[in-house]
Protein backbone atom coordinates (compact mmCIF):
# COMPACT_ATOMS: atom_id res chain seq x y z
CA UNK A 1 0.00 0.00 0.00
CA UNK A 2 1.26 3.43 -0.60
CA UNK A 3 1.65 6.51 1.47
CA UNK A 4 -1.09 8.13 -0.60
CA UNK A 5 -3.03 5.42 0.19
CA UNK A 6 -2.48 5.28 3.58
CA UNK A 7 -3.52 8.55 4.29
CA UNK A 8 -6.77 9.08 2.10
CA UNK A 9 -9.84 8.45 4.85
CA UNK A 10 -11.34 5.07 5.12
CA UNK A 11 -15.18 4.86 4.51
CA UNK A 12 -17.34 4.17 6.97
CA UNK A 13 -19.89 1.59 6.97
CA UNK A 14 -23.33 2.62 6.52
CA UNK A 15 -26.05 2.51 8.58
CA UNK A 16 -29.19 1.47 8.01
CA UNK A 17 -31.25 4.74 9.18
CA UNK A 18 -34.76 2.97 9.49
CA UNK A 19 -34.00 0.28 11.27
CA UNK A 20 -32.44 2.30 14.03
CA UNK A 21 -35.13 4.57 14.17
CA UNK A 22 -37.47 1.65 14.28
CA UNK A 23 -35.01 0.09 17.18
CA UNK A 24 -35.16 2.95 19.24
CA UNK A 25 -39.14 2.99 18.55
CA UNK A 26 -38.75 0.08 20.38
CA UNK A 27 -37.26 0.59 23.81
CA UNK A 28 -39.15 3.16 24.05
CA UNK A 29 -42.30 2.08 23.81
CA UNK A 30 -41.27 -1.54 25.87
CA UNK A 31 -40.09 1.10 28.64
CA UNK A 32 -43.54 3.04 28.23
CA UNK A 33 -45.73 0.17 28.56
CA UNK A 34 -43.39 -0.81 31.94
CA UNK A 35 -43.75 2.96 33.26
CA UNK A 36 -47.08 2.55 32.37
CA UNK A 37 -48.09 -0.68 33.80
CA UNK A 38 -45.89 0.16 37.42
CA UNK A 39 -48.30 3.44 37.29
CA UNK A 40 -51.05 1.35 37.50
CA UNK A 41 -50.07 -0.89 40.26
CA UNK A 42 -49.20 1.81 42.17
CA UNK A 43 -52.14 4.20 41.64
CA UNK A 44 -54.52 1.36 42.20
CA UNK A 45 -52.40 0.44 45.58
CA UNK A 46 -52.87 3.90 46.63
CA UNK A 47 -56.18 3.73 46.31
CA UNK A 48 -56.80 0.50 48.33
CA UNK A 49 -54.52 1.87 50.79
CA UNK A 50 -57.23 5.54 50.74
CA UNK A 51 -59.73 2.85 51.41
CA UNK A 52 -58.53 0.59 54.53
CA UNK A 53 -57.52 3.49 56.09
CA UNK A 54 -60.98 5.66 55.86
CA UNK A 55 -62.35 2.37 56.60
CA UNK A 56 -60.36 1.71 59.84
CA UNK A 57 -61.21 5.04 61.08
CA UNK A 58 -64.79 4.85 60.56
CA UNK A 59 -64.22 1.33 61.99
CA UNK A 60 -65.40 2.46 65.73
CA UNK A 61 -68.68 2.18 64.66
CA UNK A 62 -69.64 5.92 64.25
CA UNK A 63 -73.01 6.69 63.22
CA UNK A 64 -74.11 5.99 59.39
CA UNK A 65 -74.67 9.65 59.03
CA UNK A 66 -71.92 11.05 60.81
CA UNK A 67 -69.49 8.72 58.58
CA UNK A 68 -71.14 10.20 55.37
CA UNK A 69 -70.43 13.74 56.71
CA UNK A 70 -66.81 12.79 57.31
CA UNK A 71 -66.05 10.96 54.12
CA UNK A 72 -67.92 14.24 52.50
CA UNK A 73 -65.84 16.44 54.36
CA UNK A 74 -62.82 15.01 53.32
CA UNK A 75 -63.46 14.65 49.61
CA UNK A 76 -63.88 18.47 49.55
CA UNK A 77 -60.80 19.00 51.41
CA UNK A 78 -59.00 15.93 48.62
CA UNK A 79 -60.44 17.72 45.50
CA UNK A 80 -59.19 21.23 46.23
CA UNK A 81 -55.80 19.67 46.67
CA UNK A 82 -55.65 16.90 44.14
CA UNK A 83 -58.40 17.74 41.87
CA UNK A 84 -61.90 15.38 40.97
CA UNK A 85 -60.05 11.99 41.12
CA UNK A 86 -61.36 12.17 45.27
CA UNK A 87 -64.94 13.15 44.69
CA UNK A 88 -67.19 11.48 46.75
CA UNK A 89 -68.30 8.78 45.00
CA UNK A 90 -64.94 8.00 43.73
CA UNK A 91 -63.67 8.11 47.33
CA UNK A 92 -66.46 5.41 48.52
CA UNK A 93 -65.90 3.41 45.68
CA UNK A 94 -62.04 3.22 47.00
CA UNK A 95 -63.61 1.92 50.63
CA UNK A 96 -65.60 -0.62 49.11
CA UNK A 97 -62.07 -1.35 47.27
CA UNK A 98 -60.98 -2.42 50.44
CA UNK A 99 -63.30 -4.33 52.11
CA UNK A 100 -64.13 -6.69 49.21
CA UNK A 101 -60.52 -7.18 48.34
CA UNK A 102 -59.16 -7.75 51.82
CA UNK A 103 -55.57 -8.85 51.47
CA UNK A 104 -53.02 -6.53 50.23
CA UNK A 105 -50.96 -8.72 48.64
CA UNK A 106 -53.38 -10.08 46.25
CA UNK A 107 -54.28 -6.67 45.45
CA UNK A 108 -50.44 -5.73 44.50
CA UNK A 109 -50.44 -9.52 42.52
CA UNK A 110 -53.62 -8.51 40.50
CA UNK A 111 -52.29 -4.37 39.98
CA UNK A 112 -49.26 -5.36 37.91
CA UNK A 113 -51.67 -6.91 35.62
CA UNK A 114 -55.34 -5.31 35.89
CA UNK A 115 -56.57 -2.16 35.21
CA UNK A 116 -57.84 0.06 38.28
CA UNK A 117 -61.13 -0.04 35.83
CA UNK A 118 -60.81 -4.02 35.95
CA UNK A 119 -61.47 -3.86 39.50
CA UNK A 120 -64.19 -1.51 39.10
CA UNK A 121 -66.01 -4.53 37.60
CA UNK A 122 -64.66 -6.99 39.75
CA UNK A 123 -66.30 -5.18 42.69
CA UNK A 124 -70.12 -5.62 42.42
CA UNK A 125 -69.34 -9.75 41.98
CA UNK A 126 -70.99 -11.35 46.02
CA UNK A 127 -68.38 -14.28 45.57
CA UNK A 128 -64.96 -14.29 46.60
CA UNK A 129 -64.09 -16.88 44.17
CA UNK A 130 -66.53 -15.61 41.09
CA UNK A 131 -63.84 -12.38 41.46
CA UNK A 132 -60.35 -14.72 41.34
CA UNK A 133 -62.16 -16.77 38.69
CA UNK A 134 -62.83 -13.25 36.38
CA UNK A 135 -59.36 -12.14 37.67
CA UNK A 136 -57.40 -14.68 36.55
CA UNK A 137 -58.89 -15.03 33.15
CA UNK A 138 -58.76 -11.45 32.39
CA UNK A 139 -54.77 -12.41 33.01
CA UNK A 140 -54.73 -15.54 31.36
CA UNK A 141 -56.39 -14.37 27.96
CA UNK A 142 -55.23 -10.78 28.78
CA UNK A 143 -58.62 -9.27 28.33
CA UNK A 144 -59.73 -5.75 28.43
CA UNK A 145 -62.14 -3.99 30.64
CA UNK A 146 -65.03 -4.58 28.06
CA UNK A 147 -64.53 -7.85 27.14
CA UNK A 148 -64.10 -8.62 30.80
CA UNK A 149 -67.94 -6.93 31.77
CA UNK A 150 -69.14 -9.40 28.51
CA UNK A 151 -67.50 -12.22 30.49
CA UNK A 152 -69.39 -11.28 33.83
CA UNK A 153 -72.55 -10.17 32.02
CA UNK A 154 -72.86 -14.04 30.27
CA UNK A 155 -71.94 -15.49 33.53
CA UNK A 156 -69.34 -17.31 32.41
CA UNK A 157 -67.74 -18.45 35.94
CA UNK A 158 -71.78 -20.32 36.79
CA UNK A 159 -71.70 -22.06 33.29
CA UNK A 160 -68.38 -23.37 34.72
CA UNK A 161 -69.29 -24.16 37.75
CA UNK A 162 -72.55 -25.97 36.36
CA UNK A 163 -70.32 -27.76 34.22
CA UNK A 164 -67.71 -28.49 37.41
CA UNK A 165 -70.41 -29.74 39.59
CA UNK A 166 -71.63 -32.42 37.51
CA UNK A 167 -68.33 -33.92 37.60
CA UNK A 168 -67.03 -36.94 40.23
CA UNK A 169 -64.08 -37.66 42.04
CA UNK A 170 -63.50 -40.37 39.33
CA UNK A 171 -63.67 -38.03 36.43
CA UNK A 172 -61.54 -38.30 33.44
CA UNK A 173 -62.60 -34.67 32.58
CA UNK A 174 -60.34 -32.06 34.11
CA UNK A 175 -62.39 -29.69 36.46
CA UNK A 176 -62.13 -25.65 35.09
CA UNK A 177 -62.48 -26.70 31.37
CA UNK A 178 -66.13 -27.07 30.10
CA UNK A 179 -69.11 -24.45 30.39
CA UNK A 180 -72.88 -25.91 30.35
CA UNK A 181 -74.44 -24.37 29.04
CA UNK A 182 -72.69 -22.74 25.57
CA UNK A 183 -73.76 -18.99 24.47
CA UNK A 184 -73.78 -19.55 20.32
CA UNK A 185 -76.00 -16.46 20.09
CA UNK A 186 -73.15 -14.53 17.76
CA UNK A 187 -73.06 -17.30 15.76
CA UNK A 188 -76.11 -15.80 13.69
CA UNK A 189 -77.64 -19.10 13.21
CA UNK A 190 -81.40 -18.95 12.37
CA UNK A 191 -84.05 -21.19 13.86
CA UNK A 192 -84.62 -24.74 12.42
CA UNK A 193 -80.88 -24.52 11.14
CA UNK A 194 -79.53 -28.30 9.82
CA UNK A 195 -75.97 -29.56 12.01
CA UNK A 196 -73.92 -28.86 8.80
CA UNK A 197 -75.15 -25.11 9.27
CA UNK A 198 -74.02 -24.41 13.11
CA UNK A 199 -70.54 -26.72 11.91
CA UNK A 200 -69.81 -23.82 9.38
CA UNK A 201 -71.03 -20.98 12.09
CA UNK A 202 -68.57 -22.20 14.06
CA UNK A 203 -65.39 -21.96 11.63
CA UNK A 204 -66.94 -18.81 10.42
CA UNK A 205 -66.75 -17.39 13.93
CA UNK A 206 -64.06 -19.49 14.92
CA UNK A 207 -61.87 -16.65 17.08
CA UNK A 208 -65.75 -15.75 19.25
CA UNK A 209 -66.37 -19.44 19.57
CA UNK A 210 -63.22 -20.49 20.88
CA UNK A 211 -63.34 -17.36 23.36
CA UNK A 212 -66.62 -18.90 24.49
CA UNK A 213 -65.11 -22.41 24.51
CA UNK A 214 -61.79 -21.30 26.78
CA UNK A 215 -58.30 -20.08 27.39
CA UNK A 216 -55.44 -22.14 25.88
CA UNK A 217 -57.78 -23.48 23.14
CA UNK A 218 -56.87 -23.71 19.37
CA UNK A 219 -59.02 -25.18 16.38
CA UNK A 220 -57.26 -28.94 14.78
CA UNK A 221 -59.73 -30.17 12.53
CA UNK A 222 -63.44 -30.39 10.95
CA UNK A 223 -65.03 -33.74 9.63
CA UNK A 224 -62.00 -35.92 11.13
CA UNK A 225 -62.29 -39.03 9.63
CA UNK A 226 -61.79 -42.48 11.07
CA UNK A 227 -61.46 -45.62 9.53
CA UNK A 228 -61.94 -49.27 11.20
CA UNK A 229 -62.12 -52.35 9.79
CA UNK A 230 -63.99 -50.99 6.83
CA UNK A 231 -66.47 -48.65 8.33
CA UNK A 232 -65.90 -44.70 8.06
CA UNK A 233 -66.75 -42.48 10.76
CA UNK A 234 -66.24 -38.72 11.06
CA UNK A 235 -66.02 -36.21 14.58
CA UNK A 236 -67.11 -32.71 13.82
CA UNK A 237 -65.01 -30.89 15.61
CA UNK A 238 -61.23 -31.73 17.01
CA UNK A 239 -59.47 -28.90 19.36
CA UNK A 240 -56.24 -28.98 21.28
CA UNK A 241 -55.51 -27.77 24.58
CA UNK A 242 -52.37 -25.78 24.86
CA UNK A 243 -52.84 -25.79 28.93
CA UNK A 244 -53.94 -29.23 29.11
CA UNK A 245 -52.14 -31.06 26.50
CA UNK A 246 -54.30 -33.15 24.90
CA UNK A 247 -57.29 -33.41 22.12
CA UNK A 248 -60.73 -32.47 22.80
CA UNK A 249 -63.31 -34.05 20.19
CA UNK A 250 -66.42 -32.14 19.88
CA UNK A 251 -69.41 -33.74 18.87
CA UNK A 252 -72.70 -31.34 17.37
CA UNK A 253 -76.19 -32.68 18.00
CA UNK A 254 -79.41 -30.85 16.81
CA UNK A 255 -81.82 -33.29 19.54
CA UNK A 256 -81.75 -33.63 23.21
CA UNK A 257 -78.85 -35.91 24.45
CA UNK A 258 -79.55 -39.88 23.83
CA UNK A 259 -77.68 -42.51 25.00
CA UNK A 260 -76.45 -43.98 22.07
CA UNK A 261 -74.29 -41.05 21.56
CA UNK A 262 -71.81 -41.85 24.54
CA UNK A 263 -70.90 -45.03 22.24
CA UNK A 264 -70.37 -42.62 19.07
CA UNK A 265 -67.95 -40.63 21.51
CA UNK A 266 -66.47 -43.40 23.10
CA UNK A 267 -65.14 -44.91 19.39
CA UNK A 268 -64.09 -41.53 18.87
CA UNK A 269 -61.84 -41.31 21.72
CA UNK A 270 -60.46 -44.74 21.78
CA UNK A 271 -59.28 -43.79 17.90
CA UNK A 272 -57.89 -40.58 18.79
CA UNK A 273 -55.93 -42.20 21.88
CA UNK A 274 -54.57 -44.75 19.62
CA UNK A 275 -53.67 -42.72 16.46
CA UNK A 276 -53.84 -39.52 17.26
CA UNK A 277 -52.49 -38.88 20.67
CA UNK A 278 -48.64 -38.17 20.47
CA UNK A 279 -45.79 -38.20 23.07
CA UNK A 280 -46.06 -36.12 26.42
CA UNK A 281 -49.99 -35.43 25.58
CA UNK A 282 -52.40 -36.62 27.94
CA UNK A 283 -55.11 -38.95 27.04
CA UNK A 284 -58.60 -36.96 24.58
CA UNK A 285 -61.72 -35.82 25.63
CA UNK A 286 -65.01 -35.34 24.57
CA UNK A 287 -67.41 -32.61 25.10
CA UNK A 288 -71.26 -33.55 23.22
CA UNK A 289 -72.62 -30.32 22.22
CA UNK A 290 -77.05 -30.89 22.47
CA UNK A 291 -79.84 -28.23 22.72
CA UNK A 292 -81.42 -30.40 25.43
CA UNK A 293 -79.67 -32.66 27.81
CA UNK A 294 -80.69 -35.23 29.80
CA UNK A 295 -79.49 -34.39 33.21
CA UNK A 296 -80.87 -38.10 34.85
CA UNK A 297 -79.60 -40.10 31.95
CA UNK A 298 -76.30 -38.55 31.78
CA UNK A 299 -75.63 -38.55 35.71
CA UNK A 300 -77.10 -42.54 35.34
CA UNK A 301 -74.34 -43.07 32.50
CA UNK A 302 -71.10 -41.85 34.55
CA UNK A 303 -69.80 -40.29 31.29
CA UNK A 304 -67.02 -38.30 32.91
CA UNK A 305 -65.94 -41.14 34.51
CA UNK A 306 -65.10 -42.05 30.59
CA UNK A 307 -63.63 -38.54 30.03
CA UNK A 308 -67.10 -37.13 28.27
CA UNK A 309 -69.01 -34.33 29.19
CA UNK A 310 -72.46 -33.17 27.79
CA UNK A 311 -73.49 -29.51 27.71
CA UNK A 312 -76.30 -27.35 26.00
CA UNK A 313 -75.56 -24.70 23.78
CA UNK A 314 -78.11 -21.96 23.28
CA UNK A 315 -77.90 -20.09 19.78
CA UNK A 316 -80.00 -16.64 21.37
CA UNK A 317 -79.56 -14.82 24.20
CA UNK A 318 -82.06 -14.52 26.40
CA UNK A 319 -83.34 -11.13 28.01
CA UNK A 320 -81.11 -10.59 31.42
CA UNK A 321 -83.18 -10.91 33.85
CA UNK A 322 -84.90 -14.15 32.42
CA UNK A 323 -81.01 -15.58 31.25
CA UNK A 324 -79.87 -15.11 35.24
CA UNK A 325 -82.84 -16.91 36.38
CA UNK A 326 -82.29 -19.89 33.72
CA UNK A 327 -79.07 -19.87 34.61
CA UNK A 328 -78.87 -19.69 38.74
CA UNK A 329 -82.60 -22.78 38.38
CA UNK A 330 -79.60 -24.86 36.68
CA UNK A 331 -76.49 -24.47 38.80
CA UNK A 332 -79.36 -24.95 42.02
CA UNK A 333 -80.53 -28.02 40.06
CA UNK A 334 -76.68 -29.34 39.43
CA UNK A 335 -75.79 -28.81 43.20
CA UNK A 336 -78.84 -30.33 44.82
CA UNK A 337 -77.95 -33.63 42.23
CA UNK A 338 -74.52 -33.07 43.26
CA UNK A 339 -75.28 -33.42 47.17
CA UNK A 340 -77.84 -36.13 46.86
CA UNK A 341 -74.44 -38.15 45.02
CA UNK A 342 -72.65 -37.43 48.06
CA UNK A 343 -69.59 -38.10 46.18
CA UNK A 344 -68.14 -34.18 45.78
CA UNK A 345 -69.29 -32.27 49.29
CA UNK A 346 -70.49 -28.88 47.02
CA UNK A 347 -67.66 -26.47 49.62
CA UNK A 348 -64.93 -28.90 48.05
CA UNK A 349 -65.85 -30.34 44.71
CA UNK A 350 -65.07 -27.39 42.72
CA UNK A 351 -61.27 -26.57 44.19
CA UNK A 352 -59.01 -27.58 41.33
CA UNK A 353 -58.60 -24.20 40.48
CA UNK A 354 -55.73 -22.05 38.63
CA UNK A 355 -56.48 -19.13 40.81
CA UNK A 356 -53.83 -17.14 42.66
CA UNK A 357 -55.49 -18.57 45.94
CA UNK A 358 -58.67 -20.90 46.77
CA UNK A 359 -61.60 -19.58 49.33
CA UNK A 360 -63.82 -22.75 50.15
CA UNK A 361 -66.89 -20.17 49.41
CA UNK A 362 -69.95 -21.28 48.00
CA UNK A 363 -71.38 -17.72 47.58
CA UNK A 364 -73.14 -16.99 43.97
CA UNK A 365 -71.57 -14.06 42.22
Amino acid sequence: MSKKDEMMPKELPSVDESALFENVSAIIENRKARAGAYTNCEVTMMYWEIGEHINSVLLGGVRADYGKRIVATLSQQLMIKYGNSFEYTKLTRMMKFAKVFIDAEIVATLSQQLSWSHFIELMPLKSEEARMHYASDSINRRLGVRELRRQIRRRTFQRQEIADTRLSEQSKVPFNIFKDPYILDTLGLRENFPEEDLEKAILTELEKFILEFGHGITFVKRQMKMTMEGDNHELDLLFYSRTLKRLIAVELKLEKFRSAFMGQMLFYLKWLNRYERQEGENEPIGLILCPRANRGTIELLELDKSGIAVAEFWTQMPPKAEFERKIDEILNEAKERLERRKTLPISNGIKQVNYFYEKKDDDDD
